[in-house]
């Protein structure tokens, strides 16, 4: 029989490294946390091989003292926790004490540190992982901390076997300084890569300089269509920045969020970053952001996974009402016109499809609801006025038709720029299918399908937030078979279920009874909707999959009440339709996420024929 015992400490640091050293990457993540918990100002990291031959990261913070020097290498040695209610309310990225000795556990590590300000006081910790003894001596190093590591796996190459190219792996080097930059714009970057230089990134002192940096790391275009984020409620504020609809990526490769300055991943922000995209992004399409949530430290475990990727909240329902409801409203504000971009701004060698958004800096409108349309914009038309082949605009679009006839005068341009709508005025309607209009910036195009199927779906979305949701009995109540934890929940949120259409009662432990389910969809699989919703429930704290459900009912009644395409529009109808548009929210994309017009300025015009040159 096999006896219990206890584990050597050097088999034990090596477990725990491979809990926390997964790559170079990971040993350079734990490294500059450490840099900044010590208050550094300057990073610069020094990788060679992509990190597995060496990995260097120096910085000018507080250091360690030399009587520290070799206890930081120990397990469970740290100076950021001394108590549970410490470890309750983290403020700090590193705190596990597990990091120095994890890795020097399978490298050879050597850590020099000096907290005065002579650079001949410094004092250096050489440690290797065979056999963790820990010798300190006497090393000129100015103030702050430098930790080298060498032969990264040397003694376990099991781990060396999984490693990738050097060109995979410093990638992730490269990805893992981003993300540091990002959350720290106050901090200098500096990372050389075989003795090359990288990236280099100063510090940032004001707004402007903190958005070159977004723009230096994410990218000209990405900052350029951006929605600016800020609001705070309670104790919970959000600030950052999102990514137009039309800006979208075929991956999730360029999406940041960071909690009180610690990047995460979670489903739950996740799911309402997806929520708040649902019906203005293209299918297969993923949202681009970089967004930083700061809440009470108490109010957020991040004691959850040894690599601090994950977080915890004390109230996820809150968390995740309060990240939908502001990137929901922040991406409903869009107006074509807002502002536009400038080529002055940045350089990004690419003509903008749309406008570039600002929200103004100090929170987001509280308007609530939709902006009112009004319904009798237009007289009835002359006798005669219109063709047979105009569309007659139902109540779901526009109501009435116009009082002049297509080959009317169209407003001219007044030469100031407060008196030319943001999408100008319609001059010709392009194969029965888009309209071209003149703005102060140039070309405006209009897909017309598109643009008045988003108009018609929100003006039912507001009819129907208006009127509420109406419930419809089934005719023979069905009984479904649950878990214990979905009928707790069923009759725990069986208010808020009702308020959504949703009644339910209980059939015992394991069983609920479904009595009545939104009229409008009545005809639908009432079995599955319940059980998507209630898995909702219990992973997120709520659900969108009834509001979703009627979102696309409504999105496919607003696309076949739209106008066609090949149906000729005369120039006021064509007016009356980009006014529209810019009244209405989500204009800038149709209910299946395409784009629903482009800006072509006069730059842009030049440059295809080589005007200037």
């Amino acid at each position: 029989m096999v006896s219990i015992r206890i584990l050597e400490p050097r088999l034990a640091n090596q477990i725990a490294a491979g809990e926390v050293v997964e790559r170079p990457a990971s040993v350079v993540k734990e490294a500059v946390e450490n840099s900044l918990d010590a208050g550094a100002k300057r990073v610069e990291v020094d990788v060679e091989a992509g990190g597995v031959r060496l990995l260097r990261v120096r910085d000018d913070g507080l250091g360690i003292a030399e009587s520290d020097l070799a206890l930081s290498l120990a397990r469970h040695a740290t100076s950021k926790i001394d108590s549970i209610e410490d470890l309750e309310a983290v403020a700090s990225l590193g705190f596990r004490g597990e990091a120095l000795a994890s890795i020097a556990s399978v490298s050879r590590l050597l850590l020099t540190a000096n907290q005065d300000e002579d650079s001949s006081l410094g004092h250096q910790a050489l440690c290797e992982g065979r056999e963790m003894a820990v010798t300190v001596r006497p090393a000129p190093h100015p103030r702050g901390t430098t930790l080298e590591v060498r032969d990264l796996f040397y003694n376990t190459p099991a781990r060396r076997k999984f490693l990738r190219t050097d060109k995979t792996e410093y990638g992730h080097v490269y990805e893992v300084i981003k993300r540091q930059a990002l959350s720290r714009p106050d901090v200098s970057f500096t990372l050389r890569h075989n003795g090359k230089q990288t990236l280099q990134l100063a510090a940032a002192e004001n707004e402007a300089q903190r958005a070159r940096r977004v723009a230096q790391i994410c990218g000209a275009e990405f900052a350029e269509h951006t929605v600016p984020i800020q609001r705070e409620a309670g104790d919970l504020r959000l600030w950052g920045w999102v990514a137009e609809p039309t800006f979208s990526r075929s991956q999730a490769d360029l999406q940041y969020f960071f909690v009180n300055g610690r990047v995460i991943r979670d489903k739950l922000v996740s799911h309402a970053i997806r929520q708040a995209y649902r019906d203005v992004l293209f299918h297969g399409r993923h949202p681009a952001f970089v967004l930083f949530l700061e809440v009470d430290p108490a109010a957020v475990d991040v004691n959850v996974h040894p690599t601090k990727h994950e977080v915890r909240f004390r109230n996820s329902r809150a968390v995740h009402d309060f990240l939908f409801g502001t990137l929901s409203r922040a991406l409903a504000d869009v107006r074509p016109g807002q502002s536009v971009p400038t080529n002055e701004t940045f350089d990004s060698g690419q003509s903008p499809h749309q406008s570039s958004i600002g929200l103004p800096i100090g929170g987001l409108s509280s308007t609530e609801g939709f902006s009112e349309f009004n319904q009798n914009r237009f007289e009835a038309p002359p006798a005669g006025g219109t063709d047979s082949q105009s569309p007659a605009f139902s109540a779901q679009g526009w109501r009435g038709n116009v009082s002049q006839p297509s080959s009317s005068p169209q407003p001219e341009f007044s030469g100031e720029p407060a008196d030319i709508p943001p999408l100008g005025f319609a001059i010709a309607q392009l194969h029965g299918v888009y309209i071209l209009a003149e703005n102060q910036h140039g070309l405006v195009v209009v897909d017309m399908h598109a643009a008045h199927e988003r108009i018609t779906y929100e003006r039912l979305k507001q009819a129907r937030d208006s009127n509420g949701i109406t419930r419809q009995p089934l005719l023979v109540p069905q009984t479904l078979a649950v878990s214990n934890r979905e009928a707790a929940i069923a009759m725990e949120q069986s208010d808020e279920l009702a308020a959504l259409g949703l009644l339910l009662d209980a059939s015992g432990e394991e069983s609920v009874i479904i009595r009545e389910v939104p009229a409008a969809l009545i005809n639908g699989d009432a079995e599955a909707l319940v059980r998507d919703v209630l898995s909702d429930l219990l992973m997120f704290g709520t659900s969108d999959r009834i509001s979703s459900s009627l979102d696309a009912l409504l999105s496919t009644m607003a696309c076949h009440g739209s106008v066609r395409a090949n149906r000729r529009l005369s120039l006021p109808e064509m007016n009356a339709l980009l006014r529209d548009m810019e009244e209405t929210e989500r204009s800038g994309q149709c209910n299946h996420g395409r784009p629903t017009w482009v800006q072509q300025g006069m730059v842009d015009l030049d440059r295809l024929f080589l005007r200037g040159r």
